[in-house]
């Protein structure tokens, strides 16, 4: 994987960084996995806007992912590595040998034609997918169930990965992305290697109009308000604003917002760093 920058012929692509694509082999979605995807606007049911800075955005197609890895012990063949609009990893197309095509989140280093399967007594490579008492003690690990049969909730975004560090008794303990070290069932599914588009964070996108194109509206600075509005705002002349906070008050560094009596608190060895 690689990046381009851009020659400067417009200012918006002055300082722009894109994606060399390098890994994608097809431009064209698999028909038979992709979904309509509705634009909420950041509006609920009401039609009452609970979330700002959303809205407008290029019309997309979802494509749904296989996060459960549920068809175990038959292998499959990777047909394809795709680009995916509504995430920032890369992902497969993979055929099993009954027939069936599947989505699966990428990971680094699959190949087109590479062979996967997900289940007890498989080999521990780049792409199979295992419940976690049967991966290797350090092993690089992505995708992580928190309830077995849930789906893959954590550590699937572009670059990320968690490494197996400790088994004991039911448990086994993960280091995450973030850097905290929790708990997780030891039958939860795991799949082998990092997510795929590590080269994700190195995107620069040159211009606001990009941003208006992934659906995200303009912003306003909190000390531009007015103090009706937000916390930090009014003031005479360019005040700072005062301690940065949310809208609710709610202080914006290095205050722990996580419940102390939340019921998963015992899973969690070491916290993430500040």
């Amino acid at each position: 994987m690689s990046v381009r920058k851009l020659k400067p012929i417009t200012p918006g692509q002055r300082f722009r960084v894109v994606n060399g694509f390098d890994a994608i082999t097809a431009d064209k979605p698999e028909k038979s996995l992709l979904a309509p995807l509705k634009k909420s606007g950041g509006r609920n049911s009401h039609g009452k806007m609970t979330i700002r800075q959303k809205g407008g955005g290029h019309k997309r197609r979802y494509r749904i992912i296989d996060f459960k890895r549920d068809k175990q012990d038959m292998p499959a063949t990777v047909a394809s590595i795709q680009y995916d609009p509504n995430r920032t990893a890369f992902i497969a197309l993979v055929e099993y040998t009954d027939g069936e095509k599947r989505y699966i989140v990428a990971q680094n280093g699959l190949q087109v034609g590479q062979e996967i399967s997900a289940g007890n007594n498989v080999a521990p490579e780049i792409g199979n997918a295992l419940p976690l008492i049967e991966i290797p003690l350090g092993t690089i690990i992505s995708c992580i169930e928190l309830r077995p049969g849930q789906g893959a909730v954590m550590a699937r975004s572009a670059g990320t990965f968690a490494q197996l560090m400790a088994k004991e008794g039911k448990y086994v303990t993960v280091k995450m992305p973030s850097g905290e070290t929790r708990l997780i069932l030891s039958g939860c599914m795991a799949t082998i290697g990092a997510v795929s588009n590590s080269d994700h964070q190195l995107l620069v996108s040159g211009k606001a109009g990009r941003s208006r194109w992934l659906g995200r509206r303009p912003r306003t600075r909190p000390v531009a308000m007015n103090p009706v509005d937000h916390p930090m705002g009014g003031g005479e002349g360019r005040a700072s604003g005062g301690h940065p906070r949310s809208r609710n008050g709610i202080p914006a560094k290095g205050y722990r917002t996580r419940s102390k009596t939340k019921s998963t608190n015992k899973y969690i060895i070491e916290r993430r760093k500040k």
